[in-house]
This record gives structure tokens, sequence and C-alpha cells, in this order.
């Protein structure tokens, strides 16, 4: 065997026996319940985030603004670019794996001073080389470095699907956050109505010697108090839209409407799923934790820079006076060195970087561990707040059917001399804020279910190119 297969031989030995230094990554513990608080019903494996997010929402219209918002909003455009960049430093961390091989070349004209009796001389002087260096990984440095970018690359994947949720989810939000807009308009301007009614009901009265002018002005105070209401929502609906334009990447306009909130039951059971499969589907979890396997990794660069770097560096070329002879016959300058190089005292530099490594490391871990308690929190308040906007919607229906009654009542008596103008007034102005407060609830009936999608980490087995494949 030549010395050069003895060379190759020692150096793959060397590689494939050099631990990488520093500790492995353990996924942290968390201490997950058996179930989440507020589920009523017994736990079970399925789950709502198991859906595409076009079975959570169904309304058609909801579903191409989704759509649209997927393929054109530039946070999402960011998040994506954010990850081939992270793609990008995997390949410079990885570089290192492999040789270095470079040039260099000068050209340059000489005169020798004279010396005794011989003449001065002038000449050329040309020089061409490809230099070589590598180094061997026996402590793990690269490895550890690359084992860091990698991570960091998952960890930013992770960021850009938890933007892509937020953004389905945001965009569902809005959405019906306007329908709710919608339903205040819509009854305020049926209250206007009934208002109208009322103060021209007095002000006949007022004209034919059976009511006063205090009536008609208290008429007149709460038909002006509500009339001033439908500009203020009118607003906030223009104001809603130019917010889900903006997700929708595109300048403030009109949006379209599909189904009605009043038309809109309350939202079938969402089952959450078992709580040990949360930690494998929320993007920020899987985030926070790929954040951690990349700060252990920073840990093992560290801890490998306390010891020697351990390298080949080789040098071939030619030099000559003449340009053309620098590669006649062949170059003519070669070597071939290896080489080690490591600290012996740098003012405790890389103790201190050890050490705030160390601590970065631990703080990523308690970030993790905040992450987790986040989401187990986030879940079971929207359950909870299920059942309770169920009881809620139930108590709140039965109060706007007793205030429809009361304001039928009243008036009845009124024109029939058997209750004065206070009594109209009191319930209609208890009407108008019972039927407000019910599509508020129905709002926050529906909210809750893309509350639970998102808390859930919905859509987590969906690929990235089946988002928009709406059937």
């Amino acid at each position: 065997m030549g010395p050069r297969r003895c060379a190759a031989g020692l150096l793959a030995g060397l590689l494939a026996s050099g631990c990488a230094v520093g500790p492995n990554f353990v996924r942290p513990a968390a201490e997950t319940p058996e179930d989440y608080r507020g589920h009523v019903s017994p736990p079970e494996v399925a789950s709502i985030a198991d859906l595409p997010w076009w079975e959570v929402f169904q309304d058609p219209v909801l579903q191409e603004l989704v759509v649209e918002a997927v393929e054109t909003n530039y946070e999402l455009q960011a998040a994506v670019h954010r990850v081939e960049q992270a793609r990008a430093l995997v390949g410079v961390a990885r570089s290192p794996f492999y040789p270095q091989v470079g040039y260099q070349g000068s050209a340059g004209r000489q005169r020798q001073p004279r010396l005794l009796n011989q003449p001065s001389e002038t000449f050329d002087l040309f020089y061409g080389a490809f230099a070589l260096a590598w180094e061997i990984d026996v402590w793990g440095r690269i490895r550890r470095s690359n084992e860091a970018a990698e991570q960091s690359l998952l960890a930013t994947e992770e960021f850009r699907r938890g933007v892509l949720l937020s953004l389905v989810t945001g965009v569902a939000q809005a959405y019906l956050q306007l329908l709710e807009l919608d339903r205040e308009l819509e009854i305020t301007q049926e209250t206007e109505v009934s208002f109208r009614e009322t103060r021209d009901l007095f002000a006949r009265r007022q004209r034919g010697g059976v009511g006063n002018v205090l009536q008609v002005a208290r008429a007149e105070a709460a038909l002006a108090e509500t009339q001033a209401q439908i500009p203020d929502l009118e607003r906030r609906i223009v104001a809603q839209e130019n917010a889900i334009s903006v997700l929708l990447g595109r300048g403030p306009g009109p949006i379209p409407r599909g189904q009605a909130l009043a038309e809109r039951g309350a939202p079938p059971p969402t089952p959450p799923g078992l709580p040990s499969a949360l930690l494998e589907r929320r993007p920020d979890v899987l985030e926070a934790e790929h954040t951690i396997a990349s700060a252990n990794a920073q840990v093992g660069v560290a801890v490998a820079e306390f010891f020697p770097r351990i390298g080949i560096t080789a040098l071939y070329g030619g030099q000559s006076t003449e340009l053309a002879d620098i590669v006649k016959e062949g170059f003519s300058l070669w070597n071939v060195a290896g080489n080690a190089a490591g600290p012996v005292f740098q003012g405790f530099l890389l103790l201190e970087q050890y050490r705030g490594q160390k601590a970065s490391w631990k703080q990523t871990l308690a970030q993790y561990e905040q992450t987790v308690l986040n989401a187990f929190a986030e879940v079971s308040d929207v359950l909870t707040a299920q059942v309770r906007f169920n009881e809620i919607r139930a108590a709140q229906e039965r109060a706007v059917a007793a205030y429809q009654e009361s304001v039928r009542l009243s008036r009845v008596r009124y024109e029939s001399g058997l209750a004065g103008y206070f009594e109209v007034l009191e319930a209609q102005q208890q009407l108008f804020p019972a039927e407000i407060a019910l599509a508020r609830v129905q709002l926050g009936q529906l909210l809750t279910v893309v509350d639970l999608y998102r808390a859930l980490g919905g859509g987590w087995q969906l690929p990235d190119d089946e988002w928009t494949n709406v059937p």
C-alpha cells in the first residue's frame, strides 16, 4: 500500500472515530394532563385539528377568501423567504465538511542590483498555484454547527407553518366579526324604525291633545341616539373590510358575504383530541423544541473550541520567468502538510463563550416550557368558553324573546290607555341592547371553533401544497 493510500485510510479513520463533543439533544419532558380542563366529554383520539381547514370553515365565500390570502398574503411570503434563508445557512454550515480549494497567482517585473563585475539584470516573474485546506472534524465542531443550522431551519419551518395557520384562522375570525357588525347594523336600523314609529305615535297623540311635549321629546332623544350609532357601525364595517383586504394582500375594498350571522346555528361539538398529541401538532411548540436543539448544538460548538483544530493543507503550482513555462511539463511547486492549532490562553474568552451559550440553552428550555403551558391554557380557555357560550346563548335568547313580547304588550297597553309612554320607551330601550348582546354571543360561539382549531395546531397533517386545494 502506497503512502497516499495510507494517508487516506488514516484520514477516514479519524473522521469515523471522531466523536462530537458537547451534550446530545434530549427532548424536554413536558407534563401533560390526562384531559383538557373544560372538556366535558371523555378523552378521545379524534381531534378537529386532524381536519383540513375547509371542513371546519364550510362557508364557500370564506373558503375563497382564505385561498386568496394563502396565495397573496405578504407576511406569509416573508415567512417563506425566511425559510429559504435558513436553508441557505444550512448549506453555509455544511461547507466546512468539504475541502476548501482556491487559487492564487501573481505577475511582476523585477531588477536585480549589480553585483561585483556582473551587470544588473531585469526579468519577469510569474506565479500560479492551487491551494487546498481541509479541517478534519475530530471533535465534531463542524458537525455540531451543522446540527444547529439544521435545527434552526426546522424551527423556521414551524414558524412559517404557524404564520400559515394564523393567517387562515385570522381571515376566518375577521370574516365572522364582519358578519357580526352587519348584524349589529341590521338590529340598529330595525330599532331606528321602531323608535321612529314610537316618536310618530307620541306626536300624533300630542297633536290630538292626548299626549304631551315631554313624551315626544323623550321619544325623539331615543331615536337620535339610535341614529347616531348607524354611521359609527358603518365606519367599523369599512375598517373591518379594509383589515380583511390587508390579509388578502390587496388594496382596501368591499368584501363579499356568505351566510348571515342570524342564519347560523350553534356550532357542533368540536373534539380536541388527547393532550399528549398537542405537543406534536402546535407549530409554536415544535418551533420552541427545535430552537432548544439548535442551542444545544451550539453548546457543543463552544466546547469544541477548547480543542485544537486539526487539518491538512496543500499547494500545487509553478513559478517561471516566462508565463508559458508555468504549465509546461507540469507544475514545479507542491507541498502537503498537516497542522494543528489550538488555544492556550485567551483571557477566558472561550470559557465565557461556553457559559454564555449554556445560558442561552437554558433560556430556550424555559421558553419551551412556557410555550407548552400557554398551549394547554389556550385550549382549556376555548373549551370552557364553548360550554359557557352555550349557556349564555340559551339565556340571552330567552331574554330577547321576553323583551320582544314586552315591547308588543307595552304598545298595546299604551294605545289602550292602560300604560304611560315611559313603559313603551323602557321596553324598546331594553330590547335593543339585548339583541346586540345576542349577536355578540353568536359571534363568540363561532369564534371558539376558529380559536380551538388554531390552539390545537389545526391542519398539521396537511402538506403545504394542499392548503389551497379546496374540493
